[in-house]
């Protein structure tokens, strides 16, 4: 599904973000991205949709290579990859509904999409999308009067509404209190279990993991030094990931790591 060759980022200051990233991700495993902040994982969540063109290698995404694209063609190609934001990034001025609808905008011409003319069967198809999420009753109520873990039940919605391939969520539970955590992460494993649809999920904490991914990338100042099923994510090899202890986030307990 996804799959990176000889990936490098630098930043225009100086920063190395990436380091000669070779990845093959696939539909069948729910995959987490983890590391210490700054490790690299956001960058790598950008340069999959699209929205950084790596300084070195190459990057796929099914059969649609990005890094050589014409920037009309990635932006086709982004139809099919649906974000999950840290921030929710709603129109908090639009109703949850309508926002759902912007994840049909690029299915839809220019003009159409500046007026919001929307066809009768994509407003109920987001309805559907809303009714699975657990947010029909809140179709009609406007973001910025939601509660975080309901914004990003609907985020997860825009995304679904893009009928996508692949699902990126960027930090998608770090801003909400165990139980909407947890609502939204019972999404992503219906979303990749009952669709089939390729989760990407960069998380922060680490009893998560355990519980959710089949699959965890661990990155380190942008290298890939773990990569493997999750049951191996040991005792050890989160020392090695996050060697500073004040890294580690003590917020919420982590589950018994395997020796």
């Amino acid at each position: 599904m996804v799959q990176l060759q000889g990936v490098s980022h630098r930043f225009a200051n100086g920063t190395v973000a990436l380091n000669n990233i070779d990845l093959n991700i696939d539909s069948h495993r729910f995959t987490a991205l983890i590391g210490p902040s700054g490790a690299g994982k956001s960058t790598l969540m950008r340069v999959v949709n699209g929205l950084i063109r790596p300084t070195e290698g190459r990057v796929w995404v099914g059969e649609k290579e990005l890094t050589r694209a014409r920037a009309s063609d990635v932006l086709r190609a982004r139809r099919k990859i649906g974000m999950v934001f840290q921030q929710f990034n709603l129109v908090k001025r639009l109703t949850a509904l309508e926002n759902v609808l912007l994840g049909r905008l690029g299915y839809r011409s220019f003009w159409r999409s500046m007026i919001r003319a929307f066809p009768r069967a994509e407003v109920e198809q987001s309805l559907r999308i809303l009714d699975r999420v657990g947010m029909a009753d809140y179709a009609w109520q406007r973001a910025d009067t939601l509660s975080g873990g309901q914004q990003q039940r609907v985020g997860i919605a825009r995304a679904l509404a893009q009928e996508p391939a692949l699902i990126l969520a960027d930090e998608p539970i770090s801003s909400l209190d165990p139980k909407s955590s947890e609502q939204v992460m019972e999404i992503l494993r219906s979303v990749h279990e009952q669709d089939g649809i390729c989760v990407l999920a960069n998380l922060h904490f680490l009893d998560t993991v355990r519980e959710y991914a089949h699959r965890v990338i661990g990155l380190k100042q942008g290298a890939v030094i773990f990569d493997s099923g999750v049951s191996n994510l040991s005792e050890s090899v989160v020392r090695e990931l996050y060697y500073d202890p004040a890294a580690l986030d003590l917020s919420r307990p982590s589950l018994e790591l395997a020796s």
